[in-house]
């Protein structure tokens, strides 16, 4: 996934009611940009940190810019969540997760469970349903990669709602996207949200498949990589 036009450079000079930061551009303007991050992007929102950030500068929107990753003194860290599934599925159709190559209709946001739409669906003639769900990770304790960065129901709910689909004879899978590099393994956050933890540890003892995937974070744009040991 490659970034067009070109990301616009800057310092974080700080992010603030969760969805705003304020960034000082190369040429000394501040401006406050968009953060689609919802979570609490602990370990990855410093002061004085370089990032990029995508502008648009149509009339509809709001707020021209928005905050794409920044830079730990380390490696890039991907914060938009909004990217993660845009680039999920551009792996699917590159057949890049092995272990879901067998599948070759891919449709997003498909109703599932309580008032819910899973990430995708995956079908192929001959094999069980697959539903996908994603979750962006950019938190690091440490040197482990976890999640969540902050409580969330939600998470749990979606783990409750994948083991439902599986009683039903579905195949379901929960794919962690990691978005940075300066860290080993990837577990879950248990001193962050214990009951999420435990939700999943139970799910995975019930047949739940996850993948860790790491994501290869710059400027110019973003690409899958390796999987990651859980």
């Amino acid at each position: 996934m490659h970034f067009e036009p070109p990301l616009v450079k800057g310092t974080l000079v700080k992010r603030y009611k969760r969805f705003l930061a304020d960034v000082e551009l190369e040429t000394g303007e501040i401006i406050t940009a968009h953060c689609p991050n919802p979570g609490s992007m602990r370990s990855c929102q410093e002061p004085g940190w370089p990032v990029c950030l995508s502008h648009n500068p149509s009339p509809k929107r709001k707020l021209a810019y928005t905050l794409e990753m920044l830079y730990n003194g380390s490696c890039w860290i991907g914060v938009n969540t909004l990217r993660t599934n845009a680039l999920i599925a551009e792996a699917l159709q590159q057949k890049q997760i092995a272990e879901l190559v067998a599948y070759h209709s891919v449709k997003p946001e498909v109703r599932y469970g309580e008032n819910s739409r899973v990430d995708f669906l995956l079908t192929q003639p001959g094999l069980p349903d697959c539903y996908l769900e994603i979750k962006h990770v950019s938190l690091l304790l440490e040197k482990d990669y976890a999640f969540p960065d902050a409580v969330t129901s939600r998470g749990l709910k979606h783990l409750n709602e994948l083991l439902a689909m599986q009683a039903q004879g579905a195949r379901a899978v929960l794919l962690f996207a990691v978005q940075r590099s300066d860290g080993y393994s990837f577990r879950a956050a248990h001193e962050i949200d214990p009951t999420y933890a435990e939700g999943l540890q139970k799910a995975r003892l019930a047949g739940l498949e996850v993948l860790v995937y790491g994501v290869e974070v710059s400027p110019l744009g973003l690409g899958l990589g390796a999987a990651l040991p859980f």
